[in-house]
C-alpha cells in the first residue's frame, strides 16, 4: 500500500477550517478521492454534515479535542478512512484541541507504512493576536508553535494593524515557519499540502486538564432518534468551554427568518448549524454574533446545531426558543 499524503489542519474556535477544508475539496482534482476524519468538541456532528456535500469520505470524532481522545476512536477513524484507499487524508482537530499527541500518532510505527505527514497548517484571525482570551490560551498557542504552515485567514476583515501584530507573532517563531500565508474565506493553496513536515526535537509531553475527558474511551454510537422522538440535547465540557448540541428530526423544519435572528442575537464564542428551513437546508455559521448563511442540496436531513462558549448558557431557555420556531404540521406540508 502506498503511503498516502496526511494534512493537519488546525485552528482555534471559528478560524475558518471547515470553510478552508470546503475550499480545498472544491478544486482537488477531479480524480482524486480524499478522505476527511473531522474531531469536533460537540457531539452531534455539524461539520461533518457540511462536508459531505463535497463528496469527502468522512469519518468523525466528537465530543471532546482529538489530543484528549487520540487513542480508541482516533485510531478507529484513521484505520476506516485508510481502508477506503484514499488519494489524500485530511484531519481537522476542534478548535480547542492540541494537534501534539495526532502528529506523535500519525508518525509512530503503526502509521509510518501507511501515512507520509506532510504540513500541518494551522490557520488564525488575525485579529485575535490584540485580544488576550485567544493569545494566553495554551490550545491557541500550542497550535502556533506545532504548526509548519501559518495562515491568516479572513484579511478582508483586518486592517493593517491586524495583520502586522499577526505577522510580528508568527516571524518570531523557532524553529521558523515553512510558509506564513494571507487569505480570504479560508482559500488554502493546494500547493501547501505538499510542504514538508518541519522535524521537530522532542518535547516535553503537554497535558490538558483531563478531569472532563478519558483516554481510549470508546466512540460514541451514532445519533438515533426514538420512534416519535423529535430530537435529542446532548452536552460537553472541559478544557474552560461549554458546548450544548440539538439533533432535530428531519420532519422538524425551523422558520427561516427567526433562527437567523436567533443566532445573530446569541453572544456565544461560537454556534454552528445545519437545519432544515421551510426554504430549504442551511448551513450557519456564526462567529461574533455575525451569521454566514449558505444553502445546502439536502433533503429530508437532520438539523444539527451546536453552540459552544467560556460560559454555561441558559441551554433550557435557548432549548424552549428554538423549540418555538419549528414549524407546524400544517406549515410543514
Amino acid at each position: 500500500m502506498k503511503r498516502i499524503p496526511t494534512n493537519i489542519i488546525t485552528g482555534f474556535l471559528g478560524a475558518g477550517k471547515t470553510t478552508a477544508i470546503l475550499s480545498l475539496l472544491a478544486r482537488k482534482p477531479e480524480n482524486e478521492k480524499w478522505a476527511i476524519l473531522i474531531n469536533e468538541f460537540g457531539n452531534v456532528g455539524v461539520d461533518g454534515a457540511i462536508l459531505e456535500q463535497q463528496g469527502a469520505i468522512i469519518k468523525e470524532v466528537p465530543g471532546g479535542c482529538m489530543c484528549c481522545v487520540a487513542g480508541l476512536p482516533m485510531s478507529v477513524g484513521i484505520n476506516a478512512l485508510l481502508a477506503q484507499k484514499p488519494d489524500r487524508l485530511l484531519l481537522e482537530p476542534t478548535g480547542l484541541g492540541h494537534p501534539k499527541e495526532v502528529i506523535k500518532k500519525l508518525t509512530s510505527g503503526v502509521y509510518e507504512d501507511y501515512v507520509d505527514l506532510r504540513a500541518t497548517i494551522t490557520l488564525v484571525d488575525p485579529r485575535h493576536f490584540a485580544d488576550s482570551f485567544y493569545t494566553n490560551n495554551e490550545n491557541f498557542q500550542d497550535q502556533l508553535a506545532l504548526a509548519d504552515v501559518v495562515v491568516a485567514n479572513k484579511i478582508d476583515q483586518c486592517d493593517d494593524y491586524d495583520l502586522f501584530t499577526f505577522q510580528s507573532a508568527v516571524e518570531q517563531a523557532d524553529p521558523k515557519k515553512a510558509l506564513i500565508g494571507e487569505v480570504e474565506l479560508g482559500k488554502l493553496e493546494l500547493e501547501w499540502l505538499d510542504i514538508p513536515r518541519i522535524e521537530r526535537q522532542a518535547q516535553h509531553s503537554h497535558h490538558h486538564h483531563h478531569d472532563d475527558h478519558h483516554h481510549d474511551i470508546a466512540p460514541e454510537p451514532e445519533i438515533e432518534l426514538l420512534p416519535g422522538q423529535q430530537f435529542i440535547r446532548k452536552e460537553n465540557h472541559g478544557q474552560g468551554f461549554h458546548s450544548c448540541g440539538w439533533f432535530f428530526a428531519a420532519d422538524q423544519r425551523f422558520e427561516f427568518s427567526k433562527l437567523f435572528s436567533l443566532f445573530s442575537s446569541l453572544n456565544a464564542n461560537r454556534v454552528k448549524a445545519v437545519v432544515n428551513t421551510e426554504n430549504g437546508c442551511f448551513a450557519f455559521n456564526v462567529v461574533n454574533q455575525v451569521v454566514s448563511v449558505n444553502e445546502l442540496s439536502l433533503d429530508g436531513f437532520e438539523s444539527r446545531i451546536e453552540v459552544i462558549d467560556s460560559e454555561v448558557l441558559p441551554w433550557d431557555e435557548l432549548e424552549q426558543i428554538l423549540r418555538s420556531i419549528i414549524l407546524s404540521s400544517e406549515d410543514n406540508k
